[in-house]
């Protein structure tokens, strides 16, 4: 097949290819009701003109945060106009001015000049507006991280919490989104007297919640009989096994396209097989990458070991080579199973029979980014 017969070509596999892109709102979002219903909880006091609750919304990647957020937003956003709602991606908007920049573009419907004019005639413009409409502004910051590391988090969240200071009767509230435990921690004592949120977590997905969700993608982006159970049940045992719904979710898409290639009216394990050598483990990468150097050190150690390792034996070998406490390992330990980097299964065989055995979750030959 030649490259014009490739483009023009009207046959496909796919009912709906944009089932499978990364900010597809599945029409069935399953498994994420109570933490939806927390975050409707925090918003419904600004909906009857009181203070929105603040919340951190916490779990590793590729665990429903961001589609969960999504959803809520486009509830209030349905039910009442007295709530601006407003959600902003920290990993392409790191400056106070980006971030206040969303929230204008959000209410005026466009950008402010991105020159001549200073924040504070933003900021104002903001403010006044919902000082004189009488709204109350909700604003999700997703991957807050990225907020830290530009050293802008604690000067955003001053602005958005303490406007009220200034202008009088407005309000805000703030979720933030993010997966690592310790950034909680990590405000100044100006914004930790305004910023006492509740934490709203989302634990990851079990096998089944997994198959069913890549199910329903199934359905809503390939023809019927396209993608056999088997396969389907392969890709979902490998989702789980990653630790990463988006990994089954592009999964699903390349195999249909190397189908397509194949000009085959059905996906085969031959076509998955090629789909799985092609992978590559980015999500991985960019986790082990965002990691502080201690957590990339304990790491290490575990990547390098050749026996298996107990957490006690673990401590050990650790606090030799960092000279840390055991407080600052346990938590860093904590830190990697929480990211699905590793896990720990309690053996029964220590000395007061709770001895955990230290479990890493992806082939160390994979990752050559820890140096």
């Amino acid at each position: 097949m030649g490259i014009e017969d490739i483009l023009m070509h009207d046959e496909s596999l796919f009912s709906n290819i944009n089932a499978f892109d990364p900010d597809y709102m599945p029409p069935n979002y399953k498994y994420r009701d109570t933490q939806m219903e927390a975050m409707a909880m925090a918003i419904r006091p600004a909906i009857s003109g009181g203070k929105p609750s603040n919340s951190v919304v916490l779990g590793s990647c590729a665990t429903g945060k961001t589609t969960a957020m999504r959803k809520v937003f486009e509830l209030v956003e349905k039910s009442t106009e007295k709530v601006v709602c407003v959600y902003i991606n920290c990993q392409l908007h790191t400056t106070r001015f980006g971030i206040f920049s969303q929230i204008y573009k959000k209410i005026f419907g466009h950008l402010p000049p991105e020159t001549g004019v200073p924040f504070a005639k933003i900021y104002g413009k903001i403010m006044q507006y919902l000082q004189k409409e009488g709204k109350a502004l909700i604003v999700a910051l997703d991957d807050v991280n990225y907020l830290f590391q530009s050293k802008n988090a604690n000067k955003v969240f001053y602005d958005l919490l303490r406007a009220y200071e200034e202008y009088t009767g407005v309000k805000v509230g703030v979720f933030a989104i993010l997966s690592d435990l310790e950034l909680r921690f990590a405000f100044d004592k100006n914004v930790n007297s305004v910023f006492i949120p509740q934490d709203i977590t989302f634990q990851p997905y079990s096998y089944s919640e997994i198959e069913s969700i890549l199910r329903d993608r199934v359905n809503s982006g390939f023809f019927v009989n396209v993608m056999p159970d088997e396969i389907l049940e392969q890709i979902a045992q490998y989702t789980f096994e990653s630790g990463d719904l988006r990994i089954g979710i592009n999964l699903l898409r390349s195999t249909g396209i190397i189908a397509e290639a194949d000009a085959s009216k059905q996906i085969t394990q031959e076509h998955f097989d090629k789909a799985i050598e092609s992978l590559v483990p980015v999500n991985l990468i960019e986790t082990i990458k965002s990691l502080s150097d201690t957590e990339k050190a304990l790491l290490k150690v575990i990547m390098e070991s050749k026996e298996v390792l107990t957490a006690g034996s673990l401590a050990e070998l650790f606090k030799e080579k960092e000279n840390v406490s055991y407080a600052t390992f346990n938590r860093t330990l904590e830190k990697l199973e929480f990211l699905r980097l590793i896990d720990t299964k309690y053996t029964g065989k220590g000395v007061r029979g709770n001895s955990r055995e230290i479990i890493l979750r992806f082939n160390p030959d994979e990752v050559n980014c820890i140096k």
